[in-house]
């Protein structure tokens, strides 16, 4: 026999090897197919909880597939994380002493390959302690040769379409890195910030307007004043010029609805080249576009020469000593307001006028949009699908390059006079510029690489083969179900329907799963600031894989974030013993686990009971997945393996095990091992690890045939008839007794004597054709016809009144009086809830589930009430 606990440490890195080892997770030639392609984490990644969360699902609904004969692939791999890894890459390198710009870029490259070929695995190894059941012959990395080859394609097929393009943009700019990044890659903070007031003197006049800024640096580089045409205060004003206090140069005072009345001043200081809305102004209304700033964020050429070369900060300082001196400024007040950072640099990020590389998103989004709209990709919980439609129907040009090393190459080169010849490779770009030269040039290439998300976009084709290879594109695309976080459904979800709808005219995937945050128990977001997070790793090897895995599974309700506690997973943990423990009960007890295929012949009440509660947790776990609903699923598989098995038909067997009637014995030991087997395979998608180790240790799988991993998920049609209403019955009263005690407060281990006097005559007689078992779990001495003179309790089960005789020491007049007490404590609950309720005005006013939930609490608590005024009459 197995020891009495299950040893997760002793099991998990054994089980995983044994399935890589038989290459289980590579697809089995069949007619259904079911695909997932993994969200691929950063290469730079390490396993964090969405990850755990995101994974377990996938994993769950690729082994369900699995285990009911689909061709599944799960198609695994990483992002090569442009700006992350290259942040990191120069970091290292800074600490041997090596500066990027001076070893050059080809060099550069080839560092990051060795800090990938050395660290790069690391969240797949992590992502294996998991027990993802991933396709690993075939991970895919964003830079591999057949991904870069699908990028330079859709790149080029692109730009000959006119949907790529290159233009003069303000994108949010990182002045450390020194690069574009996306919105994504911005992180807004709220941080106590000030916001000054500062006059601009109106020409040919003594007046002046007031504006408000909390970036006073910015006035360097403004175009105009605007007001609101609405705004009565400075009608008078508009067409004026003031003069930029510092700079000196005139700007007109306009009107233009961007600015509130309500907002600080009224009037707003425009700087098209650093701010996104002011832009927006400038390009509404023809103003000049002045930048103020270099890439590193230092002032620039068009400032004043005292300026020229002070980094940002400085000039704000600088900026407002002059102001004060001059008499412009007129005061400062402290806020709170959100400030852009890079997450990677954690510098502030400044709008910047640059000349980039962008896709006409509009256009990409018509057929994007379409599929969504005619339900071929479907969002669950469906209520995403309008986020986005917010972000599609709002889509602007998608800024596609990046000034860093690292990344897919833009393949565009230049010619003497700057034109741009855009191709598959150098040579054909020469080949272009002859045809336009009439003769050969100097080509430069671009330096820009693209955008991470450019690249991704393409993951759920290329990683199939396409364009070279399109054997598994036929096969597999579109895939089943992506499941993702909801932060980028837009960055990345968006983009991969774009680029499939574009190239393969299909969308990528059938549903689109989007899961909530996994929080810390008190539901706050987990950050290392705070000091909450949960590290995955941690509870795997305190807990175990499983208890983890079921335990995010169980709590992954739709649009409900997941509140993890540790405690949760310390219970989870206690089922894989109950299990385990389960296992070695049926081994005690002699049963066979040879011949258990088909399903055991039921002459047995507690078998024919138990096989239909197999099958219908079978049939609500089957509804539960198909609806991604994750935790009913789990609850369900749950109920049914703890309660329904382990809790009453091992115990009922027991009366049957430990009898003399063999035939019946032999019947209660194949149907025990039969449905433990079962069990074994509903629970597998959601606990793997021991699932497997105990189907091992019981050589299920003995011909090599009937591996867990592709045993058939269990048919068969529920058939409850009187044999099974019988057991329910058994177990309803043995209930009711045990819940009885726990109500009076009496022990549970103490016995009783059972009076059946005033119950109806086909209950008693059930009562006593099964009062072997009702008096070895009911903890009875002894089941009466008649009633004994001496005080009793009396209990309701299904209507009928049981008399309950305790031993002598359980005090029946103090438990009435603790009972009176409850009962008064009740009635003035309810008395209290049927005030509000005869309340028109709260009947009116409180949401329609509030006065619903009130009605259900009132009509429990008059349940409860009622029964224990039959239990006090009968004492």
């Amino acid at each position: 026999m197995s020891s009495d606990k299950y040893i997760h440490s002793d099991v998990e890195d054994k089980i995983y090897s044994y399935w890589e080892k038989n290459e289980l997770f590579k697809p089995r030639e069949n007619s259904k197919k079911f695909s997932i392609v993994i969200p691929p984490p950063n290469v730079t990644g390490s396993l964090h909880m969405g990850h755990a969360l995101n994974n377990s699902i996938q994993d769950l609904l690729v082994r369900y597939h699995r285990m009911n004969n689909y061709e599944t692939l799960w198609q695994p791999g990483t992002d090569h994380a442009g700006i992350a890894t290259q942040a990191l890459v120069e970091r290292k390198l800074a600490s041997e002493k090596i500066d990027k710009n001076e070893i050059g870029r080809e060099k550069f490259i080839e560092k990051v390959w060795e800090w990938k070929e050395q660290y790069g695995d690391i969240i797949i190894n992590q992502l294996k302690k998991l027990g993802c059941s991933c396709d690993w012959s075939r991970n895919a990395f964003t830079m591999d040769e057949n991904l870069s080859k699908s990028v330079i394609k859709v790149f080029v097929d692109l730009y000959n379409k006119g949907l790529i393009y290159k233009d003069k943009k303000l994108v949010n700019w990182d002045t450390v890195l020194k690069t574009a990044i996306s919105d994504l890659e911005v992180d807004q903070r709220e941080v106590n910030s000030k916001i000054y007031y500062i006059k601009y003197p109106i020409d040919g006049t003594r007046e002046f307007v007031t504006i408000a800024t909390t970036r006073p640096e910015t006035m360097l580089g403004d175009t105009a004043i605007a007001v609101n045409p609405k705004d009565e205060r400075f009608t008078s004003f508009v067409g004026k010029t003031v003069t930029i206090p510092i700079v000196g140069r005139k700007i007109n005072i306009i009107e233009d609805d961007y600015a509130d009345p309500e907002q600080g001043t009224g009037a707003l200081k425009i700087t098209p080249a650093h701010d996104f809305n002011d832009y927006d102004v400038g390009q509404r209304n023809n103003l000049d576009i002045i930048n103020i700033f270099t890439e590193a964020g230092k002032i620039n050429q068009n400032a004043p020469k005292d300026y020229i070369g002070l980094d940002r900060f400085e000039a704000r300082k600088k900026i407002l000593k002059e102001l004060k001196e001059k008499e412009f400024f007129v005061k400062e007040e402290n806020i709170k307001n959100k400030v852009p950072y890079g997450d990677r640099s954690n510098s502030i990020i400044e709008p910047f006028l640059t000349e980039q590389w962008f896709a006409d998103a509009e256009k990409l989004s018509v057929k994007a949009k379409e599929v969504v709209n005619s339900k071929k990709t479907n969002f669950f919980p469906e209520n995403w699908a309008k986020t986005y439609f917010q972000w599609m129907n709002n889509i602007e040009p998608w800024c596609i390059s990046r000034q860093l090393w690292w990344g897919h190459q833009i393949p565009a080169w230049y010619g003497p006079d700057k034109k741009i010849f855009v191709a598959i490779n150098e040579d054909d770009a020469k080949q272009l510029a002859k045809k336009h030269y009439g003769k050969d040039e100097e080509l430069i290439r671009d330096p820009d690489v693209l955008d991470t998300w450019f690249s991704s976009g393409l993951w759920p084709f290329a990683t199939l083969g396409w364009p070279e290879n399109k054997d598994y594109v036929e096969k597999f695309y579109p895939t089943s179900v992506l499941v993702t976080g909801f932060d980028i459904i837009f960055f990345w979800v968006a983009r991969m329907i774009m680029f499939g709808t574009e190239f393969l005219n299909k969308e990528p995937f059938k549903d689109i799963y989007v899961h909530a945050l996994v929080r810390d128990e008190k539901g706050q977001k987990m950050s290392k600031s705070k000091g909450n997070v949960i590290d995955p790793l941690d509870l795997i090897e305190k807990y175990s894989a499983d208890a983890l895995r079921f335990t995010l599974l169980s709590m992954a309700s739709p649009g409900t974030d997941v509140k993890l506690s540790e405690d949760r997973v310390k219970g989870y943990r206690n089922f894989l013993n109950k299990l385990w423990n389960a296992n070695n009960f049926l081994i005690a007890n002699e049963c066979d686990f040879s011949d258990i295929d088909e399903t055991p012949d039921l002459s047995v009440n507690i078998n024919k009971w138990i096989y239909a509660e197999l099958i219908e947790a079978k049939s609500k776990i089957e509804k539960n997945l198909e609806n991604y609903r994750f935790d009913e699923a789990a609850k369900n598989a749950y109920q049914f393996a703890w309660h329904s098995y382990c809790d009453w038909y091992l115990e009922l067997s027991k009366t049957i095990l430990f009898s003399d009637n063999e035939e019946a014995k032999s019947e209660v030991r194949k149907v025990s091992s039969y449905i433990f087997k079962q069990i074994l395979i509903l629970l597998h998608p959601f606990i793997p690890f021991v699932t497997e180790e105990i189907w091992l240790k019981n050589k299920f799988d003995n011909s090599n045939k009937d591996f867990l991993m592709f045993a058939n998920w269990p048919i068969g049609e529920i058939n409850k008839d009187t044999s099974t209403e019988q057991v329910e019955n058994i177990i309803s009263i043995i209930s009711e007794i045990r819940s009885f005690k726990n109500e009076l407060n009496v022990s549970p281990g103490s016995f009783i004597d059972l009076s059946i006097n005033n119950i109806n005559d086909n209950q008693k007689i059930f009562i006593n054709s099964n009062e072997i078992i009702l008096k070895k779990l009911g903890r009875i001495n002894n089941i009466l016809s008649d009633d004994l003179d001496k005080p009793a309790a009396t209990m309701v089960v299904s209507g009928d009144l049981f008399k309950i005789y305790f031993d002598k020491d359980v005090d029946l007049k103090f438990i009435k009086e603790n009972l009176t007490s409850k009962q008064n404590r009740i009635q003035e609950e309810m008395n209290k809830i049927s005030q509000r309720l005869e309340n028109k005005s709260f009947v009116d006013r409180a949401p329609k589930e509030i006065v619903e939930q009130e009605k259900t609490n009132y009509n429990n608590l008059k349940n409860d009430i009622d029964k224990i005024s039959v239990t006090i009459k009968g004492i």
